[in-house]
């Protein structure tokens, strides 16, 4: 069942939100969002909305004219990019720590302390073959960006080059997991890495400079926008746009690497069966709606055309799941993009203890330290009252639980 009200402060908000937790200062969000002149129709929140930085994680916003930077987020095109190979669970090593090992070994991930090359360091440079493809696919585009805002340069060239194929830390993830036939899938989590992150924050400063010159006032700074036609507006769709073609290249070289580590430790030879499934949950798109062309912004949501693929992970010791989107028009042709978190990283750090995330995440061949703490699955919302709150944006089509997990 759909919740549908209006706002406080104006603005009509449809959210899917039935049997599941929405903490108080996201509500103060979504109506702040809702309020805005430029906002078509109404707000869609999906289940998994929780707070962010000016508006929740779990919206989408269909605007007219005008876009806010914050309402896409700083984790620029993070998705999933999933494939379901030809093997079965039963062709798994006896040992799916040594597994978990290969993997790490091919996929840099994690934090450095080497202040410049980011999450390289530990694992030393990108072969040639990663650098070759940065310097033909991405190079000169972000070059113009740079050349227009040259304070993006030092990730752009610095960092950029050095982080492609690389995890990250926090949500992302690689797994390896069964479905319901035991069937061997190997899913992974990553965006647009550190460079993203500096595109989004410096345009989201942009835009409350831009506010400031303007004179508007705003119920949240943070949803300050960059109209249509404005100095920075199509500077940021540029940028926005080539973080989306970096963190899909990203995403295809981890995934590569990931099948390499996988015929290591799997003397088996196999295949991948069908088309890989890849899916971004953090950008805009120009789509058609009610009626008119609109800019939507999925911040934490996932496109559910009828028809469209998805993925929708759960925590580290839950199910995740493949979905077909039924194309309802009301959420703007969107589902979910995970569980959701339920508490803050802190407040997680706070409340488990390394026994409660070994508990939690038993059975599978995954990090149980300290670091990981702030993952665990308690941290999160309850994945299946989160489909359930969906069931009219997707069909369920594989149910996934992983074996491995490999975190930053």
């Amino acid at each position: 069942m759909t919740k549908i009200w209006n706002g406080s402060k104006g603005g009509l908000i449809k959210a899917w939100i039935d049997g599941v937790e929405l903490e108080d200062k996201a509500f103060k969000q979504i109506e702040n969002v809702a309020s805005l002149p430029f906002i078509h129709k109404h707000v869609a929140i999906m289940p998994d909305a929780h707070w962010g930085m000016g508006c929740t994680i779990g919206s989408v916003i269909a605007t007219k004219k005008a876009i806010i930077p914050a309402s896409v987020g700083v984790d620029l095109s993070c998705g999933l990019l999933a494939v379901q190979t030809t093997l079965t669970a039963s062709d798994m090593p006896d040992s799916l720590h040594e597994l978990r090992i290969e993997i790490e070994k091919s996929v840099p991930h994690g934090r450095t302390n080497d202040g410049g090359i980011g999450d390289r360091g530990a694992w030393g440079n990108p072969n040639q073959t990663i650098l070759d493809t940065f310097k033909s696919s991405l190079h000169d585009e972000l070059k113009m960006i740079v050349d227009l805002d040259p304070k993006l340069g030092k990730h752009a060239f610095e960092r950029a080059p050095y982080q492609l194929g690389t995890l990250g830390t926090g949500n992302h993830f690689i797994e390896i997991c069964t479905d319901e036939s035991q069937n061997i899938w190997i899913m992974l989590h990553s965006g647009s890495r550190g460079i993203g992150n500096k595109i989004g924050t410096y345009f989201i400063e942009k835009a409350k400079k831009e506010m400031e010159r303007w004179f508007i006032h705003l119920p949240d700074i943070d949803l300050a926008y960059l109209p249509e036609g404005s100095v920075y507006f199509e500077r940021y769709m540029n940028a926005v746009k080539w973080a989306h073609q970096y963190a899909t290249i990203n995403r295809k070289i981890m995934m590569d690497n990931t099948i390499d580590a996988l015929k290591i430790a799997i003397k088996k030879p196999f295949d991948i069966i069908n088309k890989a499934i890849n899916c971004h949950h953090n950008y805009i798109n120009e789509e058609r709606h009610f009626g008119e062309k609109v800019f939507v912004t999925r911040k934490g949501a996932v496109r559910a055309q009828e028809g469209d693929l998805g993925i929708i992970p759960g925590s580290m010791g839950a199910k995740s799941f493949i979905v077909r989107g039924k194309g309802n028009r009301e959420s703007f042709n969107s589902c979910s993009h995970g569980a959701g978190r339920l508490m803050s990283r802190t407040a997680a750090r706070k409340k488990y203890t390394i026994e409660d995330h070994i508990q939690a995440t038993m059975g599978v061949e995954c990090r149980q330290d300290v670091d990981v703490i702030d993952e665990t699955p308690g941290a999160y919302k309850d994945i299946d009252m989160v489909m359930k709150a969906q069931g009219d944006l997707v069909d369920i089509v594989h149910t996934l639980k992983q074996i491995v997990c490999v975190k930053g």
